[in-house]
């Protein structure tokens, strides 16, 4: 099954049902990278959303129906990003774009990940026009487990600073 979806992504197609006519008007190739992170995607898989130290991005695209979890990993003391993961239900630039996505973020300082842009991630798969809202997703989900992991921080940082407060009005 894998396999035949690889085919139609390669503009293989099906060779009986096919004909040359339709074949040569409506190639559709996607580039060798976008069939690599979708037939071996890397780090597929999840953390838990509850641990201090993850960031989690959830973004969608009503449109295509495409939806991309993405998240990372931070060390509190240095702010990079040690470990991310993806899980994408979508098409395979979809898979493909958060598959890149994840391994473009690891080994990053948080700031330095927020530069990242669609557009990067677009040129790197050679995605076409049609595919571009895939990227986009990606920059999206990016932003947001950034914005997950902060505001983690934030709630942490309040609750420590309340706890001596707490502590001088019970005593």
């Amino acid at each position: 099954m894998l396999s035949l979806t690889s085919k139609r992504l390669l503009g293989l197609g099906f060779r009986g049902t096919q004909t040359p006519a339709a074949a040569q008007l409506l190639p559709r190739l996607y580039h060798e990278r976008v069939v690599d992170h979708y037939n071996n995607p890397r780090n597929v898989g999840s953390f838990d959303k509850t641990d201090p130290t993850v960031g989690t991005g959830l973004v969608g695209a009503p449109a295509c129906g495409d939806v991309m979890k993405l998240q990372i990993k931070v060390d509190d003391q240095t702010g990079k990003i040690v470990d991310a993961c993806f899980k994408t239900f979508g098409c395979g630039s979809a898979i493909a774009s958060s598959s890149v996505a994840t391994e473009w973020v690891k080994g990053k300082q948080m700031e330095e990940v927020l530069t990242i842009k669609n557009t990067e991630i677009a040129k790197h798969l050679s995605l076409p026009p049609v595919k571009l809202h895939c990227s986009m997703l990606a920059e999206d989900a990016i932003k947001a487990a950034v914005k997950d992991y902060e505001a983690k921080r934030g709630k942490l940082g309040a609750n420590t600073e309340s706890a001596p407060a707490e502590k001088a009005a019970n005593a």
